[in-house]
Order: structure tokens, then C-alpha cells, then sequence
């Protein structure tokens, strides 16, 4: 899946999505797709794919269970001194 795509932006901004992406992520006319900024470049992507990739990320990070494991730890820290 991974490939590289090139198109011009046209008048009035226009982007024309190469025929072959839009077969690949299931893209049809009409499909609303969100523009994503960052420091490094732009993600363009539909609004479930957005969300399926900051899930993804966001998997297996559990930050209440490891604030709580860092208190537990102060805590006996604290009773044993």
C-alpha cells in the first residue's frame, strides 16, 4: 500500500486525486477529508481514518495506571523511611 502520488494544485486550489489513490483508500466523489497540519507535513486523510490512526497511537498507552504505579511507589518510599 505504500507508493508515492504527484498532482498539481490548480486554480482556485484545486487538487485532483490520482484515480489510483482514490481506488486504494476507498475515496469517491463526495467523500469529506480532512487536512491535518503539522510541523511536517500535511496528512490527508477521511475523518475514520483519522481517528483508527490517533487510536493506534494512543494503543497500549495506559497513563492512569502508570501514574498510579508511580504514587504506590512514592508512597512506600514514604512508609519505609
Amino acid at each position: 500500500m505504500d507508493a508515492t502520488y504527484t498532482t498539481s494544485l490548480g486554480d482556485r486550489g484545486r487538487l485532483v486525486v490520482p484515480a489510483a489513490l482514490r481506488e486504494s483508500q476507498g475515496w469517491t466523489q463526495g467523500t469529506p477529508l480532512l487536512f491535518i497540519e503539522t510541523d511536517r507535513a500535511v496528512l490527508v486523510a477521511t475523518r475514520a481514518q483519522a481517528k483508527a490512526l490517533i487510536r493506534s497511537q494512543l494503543a497500549g498507552a495506559d497513563l492512569v495506571d502508570e501514574l498510579l504505579a508511580e504514587r504506590r511507589e512514592a508512597a512506600r518510599r514514604e512508609d519505609v523511611a
